[in-house]
């Protein structure tokens, strides 16, 4: 494809799933086929991807931390093993074959819309934690940053959810602190990928910008919409990455 049109096509796809994704998650859906389609081989795909999905989830992050629902200050712990789980992930799926997990996510995925529906107020207000911070952080840390640097779809959705029931967040803070998370096991995982060569700067910076504009917009709808705007739109996004695993799985 000339670079006349592959460039635009490439912001465009960027500034959408930068949208998408810091409302809800999801926008790998959006850029890794296009990236696919384009013509570069798998890893070099799942390597740029990263390094334009670091643009998005850093812009949100940012966008969050000055509007007050996140502060950085709470973060460190799970910074911290969400970015040894990320680089585990990086290097173990180099080695092993990702197949199990690809079929039981989507049921994991399904689990957590049924509980969102059958739990109307969920969410919506703070409640009690029912984990201290310290051991929750080390535990999703790990088990999230690695599965994000494994495979990936729907960590953002495990991520709200566990944030939600682990220290009793709303959906709009879970969200924000998502993102804060998202950015971490994105740069552990694209050092990586850029020490193995599997890094197209040109695309992937194209396609960042594209991703800074475009979470910026959907994180300050989420600040300012709260919940009730978030949550359909969250439902929304993990029945269609549920959808998209199950028929991976079935093809």
């Amino acid at each position: 494809m000339p670079a006349l049109l592959l460039l635009p096509l490439l912001f465009l796809t960027g500034l959408v799933a930068g949208l998408v994704d810091s409302i809800a998650g999801g926008g790998g859906l959006i850029t890794i086929p296009v990236l696919l389609g384009v013509g570069l081989p798998p890893q070099v795909a799942l390597g740029t991807n990263k390094l334009q999905a670091s643009f998005g989830s850093g812009s949100a992050m940012l966008t969050f931390v000055r509007s007050g629902t996140v502060r950085l200050n709470d973060c460190w712990t799970g910074i911290a093993y969400t970015a040894i789980g990320a680089a585990l992930g990086t290097i173990t799926v180099q080695m092993l074959d990702p197949a199990l997990l690809r079929h039981v996510i989507p049921w994991l995925l399904v689990a957590i819309v049924l509980y969102t529906l059958l739990t109307p107020r969920l969410g919506y207000e703070e409640i009690r934690p029912r984990v201290k911070p310290g051991p929750f952080f080390f535990a999703a840390g790990l088990i999230l940053g690695f599965y994000d640097g494994f495979l990936g779809p729907g960590t953002g959705s495990f991520w709200v959810m566990a944030l939600m029931l682990g220290l009793g967040f709303t959906m709009t803070r879970a969200t924000g602190y998502t993102k804060v998370m998202n950015f971490t096991s994105n740069v552990a995982s694209l050092v990586l990928f850029i020490c193995g060569g599997s890094v197209l700067w040109r695309e992937g910076l194209i396609m960042g910008i594209g991703q800074f504009v475009g979470a910026r917009i959907g994180a300050r709808m989420v600040v300012r919409k709260g919940t009730r705007f978030i949550r359909p739109v969250f439902v929304t996004m993990v029945l269609v990455i549920t959808a998209k695993l199950i028929w991976q799985n079935v093809r």
